[in-house]
C-alpha cells in the first residue's frame, strides 16, 4: 500500500525557513513522481483546488511554481525514501497546509511542466505551516 506522510510544519516569523519530510513508502522511486501542494489559509480544503508548490520526477528533475522560485527547494533522497521541501524566506503568503503527493511518472508526464493536483492518485494528511508578519 502506497502511504504518504508528512511532517515539519512550525509556526514561524516572516524571512524564516523551514524543512518539510515526506516519509513514503509502498511505490519505486524509479517510477513515480512527488510534488508538494498546498491548500491557502482561509480556503476550503479541496483536493482539486490544491496550489502546487514544487514537482521532483524519477530521475530528479525538478519544477516550481513562479510564486516560490529561488525560495523553495524540494529533494528526494531514495535510500531514506523520502522527499524534502526546504523552505527560505518564508512569506505570510506562504502560509497554508502542504501536502506531499504522488503518481506514477507515465500518467503525469505529458503534464509537465506543472500536474494539476488533480492528477496525482496518492495524498498524505497534510502539514501546516504558519508564517506571521
Amino acid at each position: 500500500e502506497l502511504q504518504l506522510v508528512e511532517s515539519g510544519g512550525d509556526s514561524v516569523q516572516s524571512g524564516g525557513s523551514l524543512r518539510l519530510s515526506c516519509a513514503t513508502s509502498g511505490y519505486s522511486s524509479s517510477t513515480f513522481c512527488v510534488g508538494w501542494y498546498r491548500q491557502a489559509a482561509g480556503k476550503e480544503d479541496r483536493e482539486e483546488e490544491r496550489e502546487g508548490v514544487a514537482v521532483i520526477d524519477s530521475n530528479h528533475i525538478t519544477t516550481y511554481a513562479e510564486a516560490v522560485k529561488g525560495r523553495f527547494t524540494i529533494s528526494q533522497d531514495n535510500d531514506k525514501r523520502a522527499v524534502y521541501l526546504e523552505m527560505d524566506s518564508l512569506k505570510p503568503e506562504d502560509t497554508g497546509m502542504y501536502y506531499c503527493a504522488a503518481a506514477a511518472c507515465a500518467v503525469i508526464t505529458t503534464m509537465f511542466p506543472f500536474p494539476p493536483s488533480p492528477s496525482f492518485a496518492y495524498w498524505g494528511q497534510g502539514t501546516q505551516v504558519t508564517v506571521s508578519s
